[in-house]
């Protein structure tokens, strides 16, 4: 079995379920687990993504206004990779290549004599959703068996975390997802959070996170500040953060004032709706309630700001 994955989460998925050897193409983003460095990359970014928060902001919303796509698809190497299965997402348009863009690639192939890939499309909103597009694409791999399993360890994980923390006192969090503008958290991070012993402000299960203005943040008034932008590592998110703390609405802050302000790897996790989501709650309890789980000396994880 060939398979293409066109999103970080769903090349880990395909690998946590066994098929790391099967993947013939991937995404510009895709990197982890390690090995998939010399796999053919099928997309690229129209915008340069190692550039400030505001200036990504800026170039998507030109996009977007243009009515064009964020990202470019390789369809003729997709087609010369002739992939039995391809995974994609519906979720984001601005995360990744649309399942619209996808089909579209796929229309000659249609009329061919080639039988055309069988096309995954992802849309996680919700933690329940995860697990629901693992069992999706269990199927479509054919290996449920595999796909029960990891969704019977992820939720096991997820049990045995919220067991270990339910005897502390639970502690407001802002999980900043962006800077500029300033977003919360929202899709299946409210849950990830509530498992680690958090309750998210500024953010909604199975709703986009939302854009907020500092005057939110005040009225919210968090216990602890975590941020990590969508895509971003820690150092990138603290050089990131710099932008902001020298403002007086930053400076003002409780959390901020009380040194409850931490950076979190926003690129391996949190934003990977896949296996990792587990490690990212473990990471929430070891910033929230370090007392209740195992300390894990990796500062590319999190750090203290």
């Amino acid at each position: 079995m060939r398979i293409v994955s066109l999103l970080p989460s769903a090349t880990e998925l395909v690998c946590a379920l066994g098929f790391q050897q099967n993947l013939v193409g991937r995404s510009h983003e895709c990197d982890w687990p390690l090995g998939l460095n010399n796999l053919p990359i099928l997309t690229q970014p129209k915008m340069n993504p190692m550039a400030r928060a505001a200036t990504i902001d800026a170039d998507v919303r030109r996009l977007v206004e243009q009515g064009v796509s964020v990202y470019m698809l390789d369809a003729d190497k997709l087609a010369d990779l002739a992939p039995d299965v391809i995974v994609t997402q519906s979720q984001c348009e601005l995360c990744a290549v649309s399942l619209d863009e996808v089909e579209t690639a796929l229309k000659d192939w249609m009329g061919s004599h080639r039988v055309p890939p069988k096309l995954v499309s992802l849309e996680p909103m919700t933690l329940d959703d995860v697990m629901t597009d693992i069992r999706n694409l269990s199927v479509a791999l054919k290996c449920e068996a595999r796909g029960e399993a990891l969704v019977k360890k992820m939720s096991l994980g997820f049990k045995n975390l919220a067991e270990a923390v339910s005897g502390e006192e639970r502690k407001s969090v802002f999980f900043m997802e962006w800077t500029a503008p300033l977003m919360g958290a929202g899709n299946w991070m409210p849950e990830i959070i509530s498992y680690g012993g958090g309750d998210v402000v500024l953010g909604e299960s199975g709703h986009h996170s939302p854009a907020v203005v500092w005057d939110d943040i005040h009225a919210a008034d968090p216990d602890v500040i975590i941020v990590g932008p969508c895509g971003f590592d820690v150092e990138r998110a603290r050089e990131e953060l710099r932008s902001l703390t020298d403002n007086s609405s930053w400076q003002s802050l409780r959390a901020v004032q009380d040194g409850e302000v931490y950076i979190a790897n926003g690129n391996h996790f949190y934003n990977r709706p896949g296996p990792r989501l587990l490690e990212s709650a473990i990471i929430i309890a070891e910033i929230l309630n370090p007392n209740c789980v195992p300390k894990i000396d990796n500062p590319e994880r999190w750090q203290k700001w």
